[in-house]
């Protein structure tokens, strides 16, 4: 979509020559922009972002977006700062900054972790009392205390709500910091994840998973074997003994 720049109005107090004059130098800034050999240059992903970007994440993402608003009356956004900001503006800009109170087919949305107030958190919960609710956490390192309470308060009200979650996988891909596995290894350390791998063949499976130790700050490696080729035996057996 060409955008287009309307500066008629502008003519009563800018003349056409101090524009000119500043052509030749607006020229050079956006070359030097196009080339990404400037000061800053390690910052322009969003140069070409629109035509530039990762087609698969972003498929996941829309898939998720289904999937939450199929399965919630709301969502709640944990982050502070930019992490949470960018999810704001765009539901502001997009929608309306009064978007939970519009009529519509879709869940409201929430925000928390972005502040210290025990008051905000608890009118927050009782909010969402009765209700489905999914909670999308973003967080560049994890350990950032507001949205780390934030998370951990609704963690505790959704293991309440619906149990613990049969199955949490996260995948060692992306970026996250300059130490992104570490930052990994943190939050697996503290039972927030279970990483995993499975490796297929015809006579079995072969799961891989590190998780959370016994002890405190600790992980450990499980592997496991799924006998496919003998597995009807032993349910047969096992049948015949009852």
């Amino acid at each position: 979509m060409a955008i287009k720049l309307n500066d008629k109005f502008l003519t009563s107090f800018i003349r056409k020559e101090e524009l000119a004059n500043m052509q030749s130098a607006a020229s050079s800034a956006y070359e030097l922009l196009l080339s990404k050999k400037g000061p800053g240059s390690d910052f322009l992903g969003w140069v070409d972002l629109p035509v530039n970007y990762d087609k698969a994440e972003f498929s996941a993402i829309k898939a998720a977006a289904e999937k939450i608003k199929k399965s919630c009356d709301i969502l709640v956004v944990i982050g502070i700062g930019g992490s949470y900001l960018g999810a704001r503006a765009a539901i502001e800009f997009v929608k309306s900054p009064l978007y939970n109170n519009l009529k519509k087919d879709t869940p409201d949305i929430y925000f928390a972790g972005n502040n210290i107030s025990p008051t905000a958190l608890s009118e927050l919960i009782s909010i969402c009392e009765g209700k489905d609710i999914c909670v999308n956490v973003i967080s560049k390192s994890g350990t950032t205390t507001e949205p780390a309470v934030a998370f951990r308060v609704f963690k505790a009200m959704l293991t309440e709500k619906y149990d613990t979650p049969s199955d949490s996988q996260e995948k060692f891909t992306g970026y996250v910091g300059d130490n992104h596995n570490g930052l990994i290894m943190h939050a697996l350390k503290a039972g927030e994840y279970v990483w995993y791998t499975t490796f297929t063949t015809e006579l079995g499976d072969i799961e891989l998973s590190i998780m959370a130790g016994t002890e405190y700050d600790t992980a450990c490696v499980r592997l496991s074997y799924y006998d496919k080729a003998n597995a009807e035996k032993v349910r047969n057996a096992a049948i015949d003994d009852l």
